[in-house]
């Protein structure tokens, strides 16, 4: 009797395993001699046919549940890592805002000050040698890139952009040396041009660190060893984009530094996504001094301590500028890695679900086929 209820059973059974054995067989062909009975342990049951469409993207070769499960787990400790360096990156953006905020009360004053002072020598035909112009012998080219990868083409823009100058001033047939700051262009220009001098410009540059880089880049430029210094830095636009520019430091020019307008960006989170708020103060105005105001030195004297500390704060500026674009880069860079990796996940556990149904399917067909037989 009960072999007769079994017998019963399987055979109302089977034809909804031949129904869902069907379904399937568009994906995955059936192979009897592969079958191993610890199917449902997750090791390999069936593997795909070669026109299985859905599983070419795995990497090409043919996996099994064990594999893809090991496949998806691997995926996910990988997001985790690039989301934790995404929030990294964004507190090293806020720290970075903060210090570009500390320093702003003193750059405009200076500015304020060294406005002023022009307009007051401008009757007196003021020289300064950071300020005259000389026929163009030799370029100082300082270029700026990050000191690590994984954060897009950040790098590759900015060396991309200094071989254009390069090339241009080899059409020129004006000779060139180099300055860079940050390692990888340190490490591209390295072998390739003539690199005085390397710096590394870490995630916080400081007023010592660029002290110590514009009094090197001033020493060279009076010694008469360079004609102009130019800098190739990248300018902070928006956390997915930034550009990479070319400003003249040296010589100093009066109208620049009148017209000079400062802009802060400061990065916030709504709704839990990270934006960009830019801010504009416009041109500073300069200080207008009274015309009977006696000076206790010379304002010549004044211009010209001032001028070397306007040009290490501009240093400093560009410096943070960069730094903010690498780190906004990389944030972008890690978004769109968890972005992929999500996805990844998704159709890997796609079809390890589809083939673990498929084994089962097959077990049923194999169990009532044996019955039946």
């Amino acid at each position: 009797l009960v072999s007769l209820v079994s017998v019963v059973m399987l055979r109302a059974l089977l034809p909804v395993a031949l129904l869902a054995a069907s379904a399937s067989a568009f994906s995955f062909g059936l192979n009897p001699g592969a079958i191993a009975p610890s199917a449902f342990r997750g090791s390999a049951i069936c593997q795909p046919t070669d026109a299985a469409p859905r599983a070419r993207h795995a990497g090409g070769m043919q996996m099994g549940v064990k594999e893809l499960r090991d496949r998806v787990t691997s995926v996910k400790n990988t997001r985790k890592i690039t989301m934790a360096m995404k929030l990294v990156s964004a507190a090293k953006v806020r720290r970075a805002q903060d210090a570009v905020l500390k320093t702003r009360p003193f750059s405009d004053t200076l500015q304020k000050v060294l406005g002023g002072l022009l307009a007051r020598l401008k009757k007196d035909n003021y020289d300064s040698p950071l300020m005259n112009e000389r026929p163009v012998n030799k370029v100082l080219l300082v270029v700026m890139s990050g000191d690590r990868g994984l954060c897009g083409g950040y790098n590759a823009y900015a060396i991309k952009k200094a071989e254009k100058r390069i090339k241009e001033l080899n059409e020129q047939n004006i000779p060139l040396d180099m300055v860079t700051i940050g390692r990888k262009c340190s490490v591209y220009f390295g072998k390739r041009q003539n690199v005085v001098t390397k710096h590394m410009i870490g995630n916080a540059p400081t007023a010592e660190q660029a002290t110590g880089i514009a009094d090197s880049l001033l020493a060279t430029y009076l010694a008469g060893d360079a004609d102009r210094v130019e800098l190739i830095y990248t300018k902070f636009t928006s956390l997915v984009s930034s550009e990479p520019q070319i400003r003249t430091m040296l010589p100093l020019s009066p109208t620049g530094i009148e017209s000079e307008n400062d802009e802060i960006f400061l990065m916030t989170s709504k709704s839990g996504q990270f934006a960009v708020e830019k801010s504009s103060t416009g041109k500073v105005e300069p200080e207008e001094f009274p015309k009977d105001m006696i000076f206790e030195q010379d304002p010549e004297q004044i211009l010209s301590a001032i001028l070397p500390l306007y040009f290490n704060g501009q240093l400093l500026r560009q410096m943070q500028e960069s730094v903010a674009s690498e780190l906004a880069a990389r944030m972008t860079a890690m978004q769109a890695a968890s972005d992929n990796a999500k996805d990844l996940v998704t159709r890997l556990s796609r079809d390890m679900n589809r083939m673990r149904q498929a084994a089962i399917t097959a077990e049923i067909a194999e169990i009532c086929a044996g019955s039946l037989s």
